[in-house]
């Protein structure tokens, strides 16, 4: 046997081929190097990326909601490209009527939530003033906080930062409708994509070797189960915690019911760190209002969130992503420190796609070494 093949773990990692592959890993190094003191020569290729990658992902998302459906009307004997067209028909029906009966709703309770928080606020300070001054710990606050006037008399600046605020969330809706000039291709990148994109991994997979294709399609079958059951299980459930909430907060007669009820549901998207983001405005909102509301929101919360952990969740995402809560938690975290709110938001669905490549590298690893360890058994002399 070569010198290079005659260590098990040499031999696990290739034999004679490791050479190569450090050699190749080196020139990757350099490469990496070298680009990255010329990263202007890039400029163009990053600009491209950074266009094309919100319609791509949103694409990507409306696919795997809507191929359930196409693939039903096919099952009925339907033409898939009728199937896509009426399907497409219909979702373009559901959001002109989300846009004109919804909307201007929404932006309405938004509006006056904005103009309403600072007295809000100042509301909550003045509340917990009293509650700490009539409190066993009313000598110590005092003496602390002697000035709580002077304090509460700068809070009318509040007004100045709301009026920021909804300017800077104005300003964020015009870069938002000037990103839609640009989102105009994602009809046509969702048409093609239902049409054709059942055909992608085939073609995709033809480019490797024969003796690898049954790793890559296998590989290709786990990320578009993980896509499927992460997209179609959280949008079903996303919407099941909005409905839930809206109708909780109708119950107990909380403000501004709708919206919260909206924030609630878009932020479910976010495990875990979610609902701690969505309760925070309707908290204020409770506090002000009165203690007893406080305590009829914690009630509708925790129902909620009981029905949603113990038996949504459960039906609808199963235990398809297999990972670990908190995992989950140190995965957004670093994912919202590198790349913010969009990172947040693809942190999990990325997770799982490094996950199926990882698994798929290690079993393969796994069965390559096993591989070598039973050659290398047949080498070993018998006992005697």
């Amino acid at each position: 046997m070569n010198r290079w093949d005659s260590a098990p773990l040499i031999r696990f990692f290739g034999g004679r081929k490791l050479l190569y592959i450090l050699g190749i890993l080196l020139i990757i190094g350099l490469n990496i190097l070298v680009y990255t003191q010329v990263d202007f020569i890039f400029h163009p290729l990053v600009i491209f990326v950074e266009t094309v990658a919100l319609p791509i992902i949103l694409s990507v998302v409306v696919y795997y909601l809507l191929r359930p459906i196409i693939n039903l009307m096919e099952s009925w004997k339907v033409k898939r490209i009728w199937a896509i067209l009426i399907t497409l028909l219909m979702v373009v029906g559901l959001i002109t009527l989300l846009i004109v009966l919804i909307i201007p709703f929404l932006e309405k309770q938004f509006v006056s939530l904005a103009e309403e928080l600072p007295s809000y606020l100042r509301d909550l300070v003045n509340s917990l003033d009293r509650w700490l001054r009539d409190s066993f710990l009313g000598s110590y606050y005092s003496n602390l906080f002697q000035d709580v006037d002077g304090l509460l008399n700068q809070l009318p600046d509040l007004g100045n930062y709301a009026t920021q605020t909804v300017e800077g969330i104005t300003t964020f809706i015009t870069t938002v409708t000037n990103v839609i000039v640009a989102l105009v291709t994602l009809p046509f990148i969702l048409f093609y994509l239902l049409k054709d994109g059942h055909k992608l991994p085939e073609k995709i997979i033809s480019f490797f070797p024969p003796r690898v294709r049954s790793e890559v399609t296998s590989i290709f079958k786990g990320i578009d189960h993980q896509l499927s059951a992460y997209i179609q299980g959280q949008i079903i459930v996303s919407f099941c915690i909005g409905v839930m909430m809206y109708i909780g907060f109708l119950i107990i007669g909380l403000d501004y019911a709708l919206l919260l009820a909206a924030i609630a549901s878009v932020t479910s998207v976010v495990p875990y760190l979610g609902p701690m983001i969505a309760i925070t405005p309707a908290l204020i909102i409770a506090i002000v209002t009165s203690p007893f509301m406080v305590l009829k929101l914690a009630f509708v919360w925790t129902v909620v969130q009981l029905l949603e952990g113990k038996f949504i969740s459960p039906q609808i995402m199963g235990k398809s992503l297999h990972i670990h809560p908190v995992t989950i938690i140190f995965v957004l975290l670093t994912a919202g420190h590198l790349f913010g709110v969009i990172g947040i938001i693809l942190a999990i669905p990325g997770y799982a796609i490094i996950k199926v490549f990882v698994t798929h590298l290690f079993y393969w690893f796994q069965r390559r070494y096993n591989r070598f360890a039973e050659e290398e058994n047949q080498y070993q002399l018998p006992e005697k």
